[in-house]
């Protein structure tokens, strides 16, 4: 992929970048280094599933809901949602930062035999290209790049009009500090330092970019964890959350 331009700053932080690549050749196995992922992917699926569904009007009992449209997940790593995407019929594009999660991906769609076109290198090459998809999602990424506000502008400019956006992210409390560093960085589920803190953001926050950049944010719904119960959604979005976004679509002809 080509480099971001001045029109589209790049937002990739290459320490970030680097070591998430170091997780590319484990991603995929449920009991290491990403075995959390492996456990908050179905929550994320059934949230993903309900707001496809609420948007366009498909039954949870449809296996292709996403059928016809086009999908791109912004920070793929070795690609644990865009598989899922394929699957329920989106033609997907995955991106991301580091070159062996890339790899890593494109090697386990092939042996799934899945079509997916993976991508590495910044959000901003694709908005370059004047690519547009009906659904964008980026999970767990935002508060591990350079410019959040550039990158929120990006998924924005992929967005093709009454498109949706999705993502999830830390939000910035005491409750995330605890639960994301203290306890599971501390306990070692999952890598010690993946997590700064400083950089996670609050819903407000994001809801500011998102506004900005002409986005309306159409759900909100928290993201928690305990040991007996595993991931859950609700209302609490104090430790981490989902935002929906819609793009604005276009105006009818008179």
């Amino acid at each position: 992929m080509t480099n971001a331009s001045a029109d589209h700053p790049a937002t990739i932080d290459r320490a970030e970048a680097e070591q998430f690549g170091k997780l590319a050749a484990d991603w995929w196995n449920p009991k290491g280094s990403s075995a959390m992922l492996h456990k908050l992917n179905p929550v994320r699926l059934r949230y993903l599933r309900e707001r496809i569904d609420a948007q366009w009007g498909t039954e949870p009992s449809d296996r292709k809901p996403l059928a016809g449209r086009k999908a791109l997940d912004v920070g793929c790593g070795a690609g644990l949602l865009a598989e899922p995407l394929a699957r329920l019929g989106a033609d997907v594009t995955g991106v991301d930062a580091a070159p062996e999660n890339i790899a890593a991906a494109k090697l386990h769609a092939e042996g799934q035999g899945l079509l997916i076109d993976y991508r590495a290198g910044e959000l901003a090459a694709l908005v370059a290209e004047g690519r547009s998809f009906d659904l964008v999602t980026s999970m767990e990424v935002i508060e591990h790049v350079a410019d959040p506000g550039a990158f929120v502008a990006g998924l924005a400019a992929a967005l093709a009009p009454g498109g949706l956006l999705i993502l999830s992210t830390p939000n910035r409390t005491p409750q995330s500090r605890l639960a994301m560093i203290t306890l599971a960085e501390g306990l070692g589920h999952v890598p010690k330092g993946l997590h700064d803190w400083n950089r996670f953001i609050t819903p407000g926050e994001l809801e500011t970019m998102l506004a900005a950049n002409g986005l309306t944010v159409i759900d909100r719904r928290g993201l928690s964890f305990s040991p007996m119960r595993g991931f859950s959604l609700g209302d609490n979005l104090s430790i981490d959350y989902f935002l929906t976004a819609l793009a604005t679509p276009p105006s009818p002809r008179a």
